[in-house]
């Protein structure tokens, strides 16, 4: 799939004459007598029906909430266009293997998509909080990661390999958390470089909050720089 630049009646008895003598009834309906126990689960809803009113990009951290090294800066909607297809691997205009497997359509805006991005200028590093419009829950993006482990991503003659694993989700007060490990390998490079990635997402009522930390190579993430800017990313959106 490519990425756009989103009543008859029965008989009556078992009888002859279509019916069932008393006796013989009570026998039958005596023997397919059985208990259930438990409590009746209701379907998941796959429609998120509350809102928060606040504009989205009044909920970004602001760059002096970044942990220490990080110097972050607002993106503009052109290159929060692009960043976002960095965070999944895939590009506006990719083709993506096996079908089912394209990352939700989002739209961009200051009220659709807000991101700021941190850059450790030593070892190159980036801290990405991205915020988004939703109208669904989180867990209809927990059960495609599922299913999409590994894509295949096709743009401008390049093919790259996407690796998706799913991880424990973090505690925090949100409707609901998850998190994964990403990888981003090219089928051929020279320098065979890999971009690493390290994500937590959460969401709030409409607005889905995703920090993710990335890196070239296979340097050590850190996942405790990657654990304060989630919490005080979640926290500002349920403040609102």
């Amino acid at each position: 799939m490519t990425v756009p630049n989103s009543t008859r009646r029965g008989p009556r008895g078992f009888g002859v004459s279509g019916w069932v003598p008393l006796a013989a009834a009570m026998v039958l309906l005596a023997g397919c007598a059985s208990t259930v126990t438990g409590h009746p689960v209701g379907s998941e809803p796959n429609t998120v029906t509350q809102h928060v009113a606040a504009q989205l990009s009044t909920l970004l951290p602001d760059p002096g909430q970044f942990p220490v090294d990080y110097d972050a800066v607002v993106l503009p909607a052109e290159a929060a266009a692009q960043a976002a297809g960095d965070l999944t691997g895939v590009g506006r205009g990719s083709t993506v293997q096996p079908d089912g497997c394209v990352p939700p359509a989002q739209l961009f805006g200051p009220n659709q998509t807000a991101i700021v991005v941190g850059t450790d200028n030593q070892t190159r590093a980036t801290m990405t909080v991205e915020l988004t419009r939703t109208g669904q829950p989180l867990s209809v993006l927990r059960e495609q990661l599922k299913r999409c482990q590994q894509v295949h991503v096709s743009r401008a003659g390049a093919i790259t390999t996407v690796t998706t694993e799913l991880q424990q989700p973090p505690p925090i007060d949100a409707d609901d958390t998850l998190a994964l490990r990403r990888t981003v390998a090219p089928q051929v490079s020279a320098a065979r470089v890999t971009q690493s990635m390290r994500t937590l997402t959460g969401q709030v009522a409409d607005v889905r909050i995703t920090v993710t930390y990335m890196t070239f190579g296979d340097a050590k993430p850190d996942t405790a720089a990657l654990d304060e800017l989630f919490t005080t990313a979640v926290r500002k959106v349920k403040r609102g």
